[in-house]
């Protein structure tokens, strides 16, 4: 019998851009970036007000390149900041939708995901999904403490190219996921891991818990953190931006990109070096955490994200870990991508979709 042919609609809401990406079964037939301005933004209150802005730009690029949205198999939206969910796909529904829109975990452009991907799938009649939300949290019980009651660890990582990557390697390794143990590092401007055993994240290291990278501080010192909140020199808004988004590389050398200090690392700047080498240390340190989570028993670790395009950092990091594990690399953000298949999957019958509610 001929394979049935799915169009999905994929859709990564950002802070200024609304990515999108139109797939035929595995094949991406494009993507897009639709920027938004400053000014045009600044015209909602909130960030779920831009929602039916954002779903006119969609359809508007959508009929510029004549695709016939009747052809579409279903849609696909950035998961948001839910309650903890499961990883893999979700429904969109009404219960998903009032809580995006009136009751977020946080304000978050992936929040619009969920809320654009049901506004242009339920007109047509056909099924409305995210895909590996933010909030997946499958952390195991001993995981979960901190050493603080006040401050219990949340599970809010990458989680979509995390997972993505991890299913991607077993694939080519010609196993099944769920039988595999793989520790998988996502280096973006935040950078996160994960331990996955049976098919689920059993321990992370957030992007606020383990290295510091591009614009995050990372882990820091409680005593000196707790002492500079309450020094007067920054307001609780400025502290968390100076925390999260002008931490980590931004900080240390006023860049947020990797290119730039390896161009500052090859006109002999030793400083940038440095810092750019403990970067990939760090990041040694966090993978080295996870594996004594299972015991140092782990099949592969997967470097991924933006960051992982660097030779110079996955070089750095694959001299320290590779007792552990074999590495394997996987560079980009790959979330179009990673969203797509995940909803193909559930079309194909390959994975159950689960019902949202409160």
């Amino acid at each position: 019998m001929p394979e049935t042919t799915y169009y999905i609609l994929a859709i990564n809401p950002g802070s200024t851009s609304t990515k999108i990406a139109l797939y035929e079964n595995e094949q991406e037939k494009f993507r897009e970036s639709l920027e938004h301005s400053n000014a045009e933004l600044a015209r909602y209150p909130t960030i779920i007000a831009q929602h039916t802005m954002r779903k006119e730009t969609v359809l508007a690029f959508l009929h510029k390149h004549a695709v016939d949205e009747h052809r579409l198999s279903a849609v696909v939206g950035r998961g948001g900041l839910l309650p903890p969910l499961r990883s893999g796909a979700y429904c969109v529904n009404e219960a998903m939708v009032d809580r995006l829109c009136t009751n977020p975990v946080a304000e978050h452009a992936a929040n619009l995901g969920a809320v654009i991907a049901y506004d242009l799938a339920a007109p047509l009649g056909i099924p409305a999904y995210i895909y590996d939300s933010v909030s997946v949290d499958e952390l195991q019980p001993i995981a979960r403490y901190s050493g603080s009651p006040e401050l219990p660890r949340r599970s809010l990582i990458h989680a979509l190219n995390m997972r993505a990557a991890a299913i991607k390697t077993a694939q080519k390794l010609n196993k099944p996921y769920r039988e595999m143990t793989l520790i998988v590092a996502h280096l973006g401007g935040g950078i996160s891991m994960s331990v996955h055993q049976g098919g689920k994240m059993i321990d992370i290291v957030s992007d606020d818990e383990g290295p510091f990278s591009p614009e995050r501080t990372g882990r820091v010192p409680c005593i000196a953190l707790a002492e500079l909140c309450y020094s007067g020199k920054f307001t609780q808004r400025e502290m968390i931006k100076h925390l999260r988004g002008k931490g980590g590389l931004i900080a240390y050398l006023n860049t947020n990109k990797a290119v730039d200090v390896q161009k500052m690392i090859a006109q002999g700047n030793e400083e940038a070096r440095l810092i750019f080498e403990a970067m990939a240390y760090q990041i040694a340190k966090g993978i080295g955490e996870l594996a004594t989570v299972v015991k140092g028993r782990v099949d592969r670790i997967v470097l991924t994200g933006g960051v992982a395009c660097s030779e110079m950092i996955t070089t750095w990091v694959k001299e320290r870990v590779e007792f552990i594990a074999p590495v394997e690399i996987l560079p980009g953000e790959n979330e179009l991508e990673s969203l797509a298949l995940g909803a193909l999957r559930v079309l194909q019958g390959e994975e159950q979709a689960y019902d949202y509610c409160e």
